[in-house]
């Protein structure tokens, strides 16, 4: 196996490891699922958030988010409302329930991420790790694999 693959498979078998530790505690204090939390997130940090919002920063389809928001509108996280300037989309936004379960969420997981991150490394390696990957997620990798092809 090469180094890449090595990387590759420890960086996936990583995440899901982090994910499902912190899906479990979200599950078990909250009864959120991370596949919630993380839209949720969007719609908390982005004004007048949109689904297209959610799905350019989540990296998934407008309908998968359209979904995920209805999901999230039936626990009584969000609602969604009439966009004043763009009759053909809503805008979505936490309830105030919502917000009590998104904060708590981001607690539980900034303790997880701690516990799986912050007291394995050193702030400097963490910085880094953050740094690379930034650099690696702006990489134009569909320019290249065009231009491969």
């Amino acid at each position: 196996m090469s180094d890449l693959s090595r990387i590759f498979n420890d960086l996936i078998r990583f995440e899901i490891a982090v994910w499902d530790a912190v899906d479990a505690r979200m599950k078990s204090e909250l009864s959120l699922t991370m596949t919630h939390y993380e839209p949720m997130s969007v719609i908390g940090r982005v004004p007048d958030c949109r689904v297209h919002d959610i799905a350019v920063e989540l990296g998934i389809t407008a309908g998968g988010v359209s979904k995920l928001v209805d999901r999230i509108e039936a626990s009584g996280y969000c609602r969604r409302l009439p966009n004043p300037s763009d009759r053909r989309s809503s805008l979505v936004e936490l309830t105030p329930e919502g917000e009590r379960v998104l904060a708590a969420a981001a607690e539980a997981l900034e303790d997880e991420l701690e516990r799986w991150l912050g007291r394995v490394l050193p702030e400097r390696t963490l910085r880094q790790f953050g740094s690379t990957l930034a650099r690696l997620r702006a990489a134009d990798h569909g320019a290249e694999t065009e231009a491969t092809a």
